[in-house]
């Protein structure tokens, strides 16, 4: 029989994370929900909480990994709805973007 180890606190932070950019990427970044996000990942609502605060909050949280990865769909959503934090990505990330949302 396997044991299941425990995640660390940054570790279940990331795999959080990891599921609400990838709900954004899908389902579009300003529609996601704390519920849907805590259903994928496997914990409760509270959790996801605890981690990230509001609504707002995670959305900021998912807008910075999204820039800081370059995953261009979510920074493009966000020029796309004049998110101000999607406004902070590079020149080179904003384009690339723009050029997304053009080709979609």
């Amino acid at each position: 029989m396997t044991s299941k180890r425990r995640m660390a606190p940054h570790e279940r932070r990331d795999a959080i994370m990891a599921v609400a950019v990838d709900l954004a990427r899908v389902n579009g970044y300003n529609k996601i929900t704390r519920d849907a996000i805590a259903d994928q990942a496997g914990v409760s609502m509270g959790l996801v909480t605890r981690y990230f605060g509001t609504m707002n909050q995670l959305r900021r949280a998912i807008m910075r990994h999204a820039i800081d990865g370059g995953v261009v769909e979510i920074v493009a959503q966000g020029l796309a709805i004049g998110d101000e934090h999607a406004k902070k990505a590079s020149p080179e990330l904003k384009q690339q973007a723009s050029n997304f949302l053009i080709n979609s």
